[in-house]
C-alpha cells in the first residue's frame, strides 16, 4: 500500500476527491498524513477519517528555506512513499524539494507548459484561448516545470468566467491525479525516470 502525504493551503476539494479514492479497497494506496501552510478548512477533512493532520505555519518562521526544514521534518514522521501538493499556494525551497524527490507531484489547472503559476485558469482567459486542461507533474525547483505525469485538454466554452471553467477543469484534475497516484503505487509509473505523456 503506497502512503501518501498530502499537502494543502485550502479548502481541499482535491484532497476530498483523493480520500474517496482510497476508501476503494481496489486502490493501491492510502493517505497516512495531511499537513498544511496554513489552519485550512481542507484539514477537516483528515481529521474527520482519524488521517494525522498538521500545520506548519509559513508565517512562524523567519524564511522560506527555515520553514521548509520545518516541513521537511513534519512530513518525514510520517514516512511516506509520495508527497503530493494539491492546492499548496506556496513554492517549496529548494532543499525540501530535493528531500522528496522524485517522489513529489503536484496537480496544476492548466495544460503544461501553457499558463504556469498560481493563476493557470485566469491567465487562460485572459489569453483567448479556445482549450486549456490540467495536468499532474513531478515537482521541481521552478514554477510548473516539472516532468508532465499525466494531462488532458479541458475546452474552454463561450461564457466561461474564472469560476466556471475552474468547475470544469477539477474533475479532470482528480481524476488524473487518482490515476497517477494509482499508477505510481502499482509500478506503472516510475518516478525515478519518468517519461512525459505531453
Amino acid at each position: 500500500m503506497l502512503r501518501v502525504v498530502v499537502l494543502i493551503s485550502g479548502g481541499g476539494s482535491n484532497l476530498a476527491a483523493l480520500l474517496d479514492e482510497c476508501d476503494a479497497p481496489d486502490f493501491p494506496a492510502e493517505v497516512v498524513a495531511v499537513g498544511a501552510d496554513r489552519e485550512a478548512g481542507g484539514l477537516d477533512y483528515a481529521r474527520r477519517r482519524g488521517i494525522p493532520a498538521f500545520v506548519v505555519p509559513f508565517a512562524e518562521h523567519p524564511d522560506r528555506d527555515s520553514w521548509g526544514d520545518a516541513l521537511i521534518a513534519a512530513v518525514a514522521q510520517h514516512e511516506p512513499d509520495l508527497v503530493v501538493l494539491s492546492g499548496l499556494m506556496r513554492l517549496l525551497p529548494p532543499r525540501a524539494v530535493a528531500a522528496f524527490a522524485p517522489r513529489l507531484i503536484n496537480t496544476h489547472p492548466a495544460y503544461l507548459p501553457e499558463f504556469p503559476g498560481a493563476h493557470g485558469v485566469r491567465d487562460a482567459l485572459a489569453a483567448g484561448v479556445t482549450e486549456t486542461g490540467a495536468s499532474v507533474i513531478v515537482v521541481d525547483t521552478g514554477v510548473d516545470t516539472g516532468t508532465v505525469l499525466a494531462q488532458e485538454r479541458v475546452p474552454v466554452l463561450p461564457g466561461d468566467d474564472e469560476a466556471t471553467l475552474h468547475d470544469r477543469i477539477k474533475p479532470v484534475e482528480r481524476r488524473l491525479l487518482a490515476d497517477v497516484v494509482r499508477g505510481v503505487a502499482d509500478g506503472t509509473i516510475d518516478l525515478s525516470s519518468p517519461r512525459s505523456s505531453a
